[in-house]
């Protein structure tokens, strides 16, 4: 008989649904078969409260309604002795609904005033903790009722934002309030004056670790009386009058640790306190540029007594507080943190450092000063890891942000230090995020996401992601109920999404699916989730599989509601890019049809193009452009005023970025396709600005550019448009001196179909003089693109090619002219069977520049293996093409050129005749 552990496997059953099977340890051929369910509510009591003590406040409620049993068990005191309330929205309401299991609550964590606001009315009396963030809307009078109801309060903690209503009045009421209190850590106070100072010393007398960051005014004599005190912080704070601090700080009598960081102390203050001061052990002065200035303070002997600063090897330092040997290198938190040590002193002091550091670091990564590279490769990054590991929550929240930050180094361009990213990497700290991505706090969760989002920019870190299955826990928490955590894992899917190798990896994570149900979620008041997801979803969308994983998901619908309701102009401008991205896979799926039938798509991005923001307007005629290959688009888009909205456009772009520029006449060109919406282009005044367009620096804007006059060119009231309008100068420097071989060669076509003879039997009637003159104009501008287009098509000419293709009608002869002659991406474009017509006539006009124009032009129309090419030959056998083209082949008169392209495309014509058969 055989015994054997079975563990926790995962079976799908109906609909794919993963579920999880729990199999004890018993005997494989003596167990019974069971096929009853699993009774939860006959879990013992203990086993059941250790569950709810994984679970937010919110999940605990509802988990506690699913039964009697729970419902007495979730209202445990044991449960809510500790609330953390900064990721949900908490007012008077929910506060009084929570008011019956918070009678015996010791620590509360909120965020906001809001928040600060209904503390009160949780009526949790002996409340030993408070902690808030996002203060700056917090008054005197809302902290002092708060302090006036919880008189037990022995830590309150406001920060590490600025709490810019708060004045010395309210630390006057948390003294006379709170006579318990032993830890108070304020930020952002404008002036901490004497008397409230004075208060504290008089009332709180087991008050023994002060704090006051980044505040404008500390009064430094005041901070003398509270003799209580064995830390105290001033980081950050400012019009410090340090020779009053050197005197007088020396004197409390149980200072330990002190901390100046990130202030304009200097030497002599740092080496009387250190020489001074009988019981300080730690001062801590990182980033204190005066200091720093002077080298000789790192040769100080400061009797046994630890400087911490930017020059001074941190962990080395801490290393020295500990009398064991064995405490060294970047191991000591984490050694600290593991030993039965029964020092109290040092554990206080170590938890104090830890404390400090991770705040001083994050607000060193927040103002990131120059200067500091070194400093983060050696040590910041090696300490915002350490501190990660700390067992104090709000430590490592800051060490994960301080991650999260010190790498950043254009928030708007989001660029990032790829040296510093690194470092995190070989330190082994993605691992340590994805540990802290998995906890169950919320608050961890969604700083290690942050952190994991930026650091992911880099391509190697990317990597190491997607290799330690951080796409799958990223995927996880973007189901998060938790806004601010599902917004951070959606911005790191949204950098990993860069890459194309994670883009299948995402979906098969059911990425996808979490980043369209994130827009309906948070369709109204989540404009950072809903920007993360739509951009997400814009990168997966660029990929051919992941788009139709998109369209499957309900992105399309989605996404057409964030551009039809969305404000914010991120959220619009992800959502037009990733409409875009959907629409580009034409000839592969239908999502491009399927974008144009949803309702109010087309109407939207038509309304996105007037955007006062530049991107919007961007990404919006992106859209437009992408969508207007579909015919029924085409003319839809026309139909929702698209001709005169993206006229409008290209004419207010001149100025504006290449990018812009690009699309704005690519959308132009799309809709140009169509002669109802060529005239109606040119009717609007859409001639004037492409040719403007026309003359940019940028390669690809020119190629849009003459891609729409191009198709203008064909209507003759919009060739004779053009030649008013100076384009025949702008497309003959086009056609000559563009970078661009594509924009080069729609520039000779356009002039080509304005010169085949056609725009003269158009021009208008005028008097003798006016048909004179315009006669002269017309001449001129004519020879000068006869010119430039003869000069385009000999770029393409090999005298000894042609002259062996001449002689033999050896394959091998016209394949060399061939490959010479191709232009690559000609084989994208698609003409229409009046184009293919015009062409073909082309090769009986009289000039022989235009034959061999034409013959060159419909060599690349039908070049084997081209997009489009089968549907050009098919449309060219039709139009009896083969005769035009074999007399063209064979006039005695006809240019070389002519000749060989002609011959090359009737060859082209026969290989397509017998393909289908192949």
């Amino acid at each position: 008989m055989s015994r054997r552990v079975r563990r926790k496997v995962a079976k799908k059953g109906k609909d794919n649904v993963v579920s999880l099977s729990y199999h004890e340890l018993e005997d494989e051929d003596l167990r019974p078969e069971r096929n009853e369910s699993v009774d939860w509510t006959s879990l013992p009591d203990d086993t059941v409260i250790q569950l709810f003590s994984c679970l937010n406040y919110r999940d605990r409620e509802s988990l506690s309604s699913t039964c009697r049993t729970w419902r007495g068990l979730g209202g445990s005191q044991c449960l809510w002795s500790s609330l953390d309330l900064r990721a949900h929205k908490f007012d008077t309401g929910m506060a009084t609904s929570l008011a019956s299991r918070c009678v015996n609550l010791q620590k509360l964590r909120f965020r906001g005033a809001e928040s600060a606001d209904a503390i009160i009315h949780l009526q949790a009396k002996d409340l030993r903790e408070i902690s808030g963030d996002y203060c700056r809307k917090i008054t005197d009078a809302t902290l002092s009722v708060i302090v006036a109801r919880h008189e037990a309060l022995e830590s309150l903690q406001l920060g590490p934002d600025f709490c810019e209503r708060i004045t010395g009045d309210a630390i006057k009421a948390i003294a006379i309030c709170c006579p318990k209190l032993k830890k108070l850590r304020l930020s952002g106070i404008r002036d901490v004056h004497a008397d409230a100072i004075n208060a504290l010393a008089k009332h709180c007398l087991n008050l023994v670790d002060v704090g006051f960051l980044d505040c404008l005014n500390v009064d430094e004599a005041a901070l003398g009386n509270i003799v209580s005190v064995q830390f105290l912080s001033v980081a950050g704070t400012s019009n410090m009058k340090w020779g009053v601090v050197s005197l007088l700080w020396h004197k409390l009598p149980k200072l330990i640790g002190l901390d100046v960081s990130r202030t304009d102390i200097g030497p002599t203050a740092v080496y009387r306190l250190l020489s001074a001061s009988q019981s300080l052990k730690v001062l801590c002065a990182l980033n204190c540029a005066v200091l720093e200035e002077d080298t000789s303070i790192s040769t100080i002997k400061t009797k046994g007594k630890l400087l911490l600063a930017l020059f001074t090897d941190i962990f080395r330092g801490l290393s020295s507080l500990f009398a064991e040997t064995t405490k060294k290198g970047r191991n000591v938190f984490l050694d600290w943190r593991c030993s039965k040590n029964n020092d109290k002193n040092l554990n206080e002091i170590m938890t104090w450092l830890e404390w400090i550091l991770s705040h001083t670091l994050l607000r060193t990564a927040e103002s990131n000063p120059q200067g500091l590279d070194n400093f983060w490769l050696k040590q910041g990054a090696a300490l915002l890891l350490s501190l990660m590991q700390s067992s104090q929550e709000d430590v490592q929240e800051r060490a994960a942000t301080g991650l999260a930050t010190f790498v950043v180094i254009d928030d708007e361009n989001a660029s990032i230090d790829c040296e510093r990213a690194e470092a995190v990497m070989r330190d082994g700290g993605i691992r340590l995020l994805l540990n802290l991505a998995k906890s169950w706090r919320e608050g961890l969760q969604s700083e290690a996401a942050k952190a994991i989002a930026n650091l992911s920019v880099n391509a190697n870190v990317a990597k190491a992601v997607a290799e330690e299955g951080g796409i799958n826990i990223l995927a996880g928490l973007a189901r998060s109920m938790n806004r601010l955590v599902a917004e951070e894992a959606a911005g790191g899917l949204w950098n990993l999404s860069v890459g194309e190798e994670h883009k299948a990896a995402i979906a098969e994570a059911g990425g996808v699916k979490a980043l369209v149900d994130l827009i309906f979620k948070w369709s109204s008041g989540g404009d950072g989730v809903l920007e993360r997801a739509a951009g997400a979803l814009a990168n997966l969308a660029a990929d051919d599989k992941c788009s139709m994983e998109v369209a499957i998901a309900g992105g399309v619908h989605a996404l057409v509601m964030l551009a039809r309701n969305g404000k914010f102009e991120g959220v619009q401008e992800q959502a037009a890019r990733a409409l875009a991205n959907l629409a580009a896979h034409g000839d592969s799926n239908s999502n491009n049809a399927a974008v144009g039938q949803e309702a109010g798509a087309l109407e939207a991005l038509v309304q996105l193009t007037r955007s006062p923001h530049e991107g919007v307007r961007q990404e919006a005629a992106g859209a437009l452009w992408n969508l207007s290959f579909d015919d029924r688009n085409r003319e839809a888009i026309a139909a929702a005023g698209g001709v005169e909205a993206l006229v409008t456009l290209a004419q207010s772009c001149s100025n504006a970025s290449p990018g812009l520029q690009e699309r704005a006449a690519g959308a132009l060109w799309g809709l140009s396709v169509s002669e109802a919406n060529s005239i109606a282009i040119g009717r609007e005044g859409g001639v004037a600005p492409l040719i403007a367009l026309a003359r940019s620096d940028a390669e690809d804007v020119h190629e849009t550019a003459a891609g729409a006059l191009w198709n203008l060119a064909f209507n003759h009231s919009n060739a004779l448009r053009i030649v008013e309008e100076g384009g025949v100068p702008a497309l003959v420097h086009l056609c000559s001196s563009s970078v661009s071989k594509m924009a080069r060669f729609m520039a000779a076509l356009a002039l080509a179909y304005m010169f085949d003879g056609r725009i003269d039997e158009f021009a208008p009637m005028g008097t003798s003089s006016e048909i004179t003159s315009k006669s002269v104009s017309l001449d001129g501008a004519r020879r000068m693109a006869l010119k430039h287009i003869e000069a385009f098509i000999l770029t393409f000419s090999d005298p000894q090619a042609f002259a062996a293709a001449a002689a033999s009608s050896a394959p091998a002869a016209l394949a060399q002219v061939t490959e010479r002659a191709r232009i690559q991406e000609a084989g994208h474009l698609r003409c229409s069977g009046a184009e293919i017509g015009r062409f073909v006539s082309m090769l009986r006009n009289a000039s022989s520049i235009l034959k061999a124009c034409a013959a060159f032009a419909l060599l690349q129309f039908t070049i084997p293996g081209g997009r489009h090419a089968v549907h050009h030959a098919s449309l060219m056998q039709g139009a009896g093409a083969a005769r035009v083209l074999r007399a063209a082949a064979a006039a005695a008169t006809a240019p070389i050129e002519a000749k060989i392209f002609a011959r090359i495309v009737l060859r082209n014509l026969e290989h397509h005749q017998v393909e289908p058969s192949i």
